[in-house]
């Protein structure tokens, strides 16, 4: 005896409005990129024009030629990649360094240590203390002004504690016994299981490091430290675009080139890479890589 069951009417208006739903934010979503997109690879005067809303009109290489062949771009472009480099493996050992020690048991006041950070977290210190204390600690048109003010972060420091306060004690507790102390431990134990968690705040840092335009605007006056979203925020920010018109002197451009196909070429161009980090990351983003490997 077979039982089939047959879906309303109104079950099957439902699911139909639903997925319209889901695709019209897709839709949404996703437009505004393809627009941007479309009109980088067209034809910089004709896109003057207007009128382009699906493929390029006229297709032309000639913004990304601009973008590639300026130099001040491109110090800007290999500014922001070297920041956010060594942002990361900086954040990422320092905050996990210190949440091994809060992830302690034995650790001494340190109820009172994660209640003084959490505080912290709800109360900022606030813009104007804040640019006094990098002024003082001379990072004002300092590379390590992307650094050192971003080392560590307690929400980071929670989200490693309490991955490390899963990791079975055996482990360490073996470690323990073959003579290892702390730092041993951390590094050839304790890190080399936490790949998830790792991967997971190198991520979120990254793109961080990658979008930020407001320490360049605050701390940095010299144009040669300025990452490239800053370039771009002066760009957007300025109704007239006299920043792009003076970029894109010298560079070997053709008049097809305008400042604002040049700007959208180069928001392309700052975009992608961290799109493209997803993918290599995303495999870390699952956990029980430690299944198995003890056994009680």
């Amino acid at each position: 005896m077979f039982i089939t069951s047959r879906r309303t009417k109104g079950e099957v208006v439902f699911d139909l409005l639903n997925n319209l739903g889901m695709l019209l934010i897709c839709f949404v979503t996703l437009y505004p990129i393809w627009y941007v997109l479309i009109n980088s690879f067209n034809d910089g005067k004709d896109a003057m024009l207007g009128g382009i809303y699906w493929f390029p009109r006229v297709f032309s290489l000639e913004n990304y030629k601009a973008v590639f062949n300026n130099v001040g771009i491109m110090t800007a472009m290999w500014l922001t990649v070297a920041k956010t480099v060594v942002g990361v493996v900086a954040h990422v050992f320092f905050t996990a360094m210190v949440a091994y020690a809060f992830s302690r048991r034995e650790l001494i006041f340190g109820k009172t240590y994660i209640l003084l950070g959490t505080i912290t977290m709800i109360f900022p210190g606030g813009l104007i203390p804040t640019y006094l204390l990098i002024r003082n600690l001379h990072l004002l048109d300092n590379f390590l002004v992307y650094i050192i003010p971003v080392l560590f972060s307690f929400f980071d420091l929670i989200i490693f504690m309490t991955f490390f306060r899963e990791i079975p004690d055996g482990l360490e507790e073996a470690a323990r016994i073959d003579g290892a102390n702390d730092w041993t431990i951390f590094l050839k134990v304790v890190l080399p299981v936490s790949l998830p968690v790792l991967a997971t705040i190198a991520l979120f840092h990254g793109v961080y490091q990658w979008n930020d335009y407001f320490a360049g605007i605050i701390y940095v006056n010299k144009e040669s430290l300025q990452p490239i979203q800053t370039f771009l925020y002066r760009v957007v920010a300025q109704s007239s675009s006299n920043i792009m018109t003076t970029a894109l002197q010298g560079s070997a451009v053709t008049k097809t080139v305008t400042s604002q196909s040049v700007k959208l070429a180069t928001m392309v161009v700052t975009t992608l890479p961290i799109v493209f980090a997803y993918p290599f990351l995303q495999r870390f983003f699952v956990k029980g890589m430690m299944i198995g490997s003890i056994k009680g």
